[in-house]
């Protein structure tokens, strides 16, 4: 499986709906928020098969505005940044 850095901006009175509708779909202790410092913003990493998989976390309403980005590390069996 693959990692992924979900990125899910909503506006600021969305917050307690949005909090609401990610801990009623069971992802809510993946996420950590940026709202009492003024980023209306949920991040969370998760492990999935692929990138769809891991926007379905996000509710639908706010999935047009998030970022999913496919996380890589760097080391001894990976050494080489290629672009693709």
């Amino acid at each position: 499986m693959d990692r992924y850095l979900v990125e899910s901006p909503h506006e600021a009175d969305d917050c307690d709906a949005v909090i609401k509708e990610i801990h009623a779909a069971g992802y809510l202790h993946h996420f950590e928020w940026g709202c009492h410092d003024g980023e209306h913003c949920g991040w969370a990493i998760i492990e999935t098969d692929n990138r769809e998989h891991a926007k379905q976390i996000v509710p639908w309403q706010l999935r047009d505005k998030a970022r999913i980005v496919k996380l890589e590390k760097f080391g001894p069996q990976n050494q080489i940044h290629v672009n693709e």
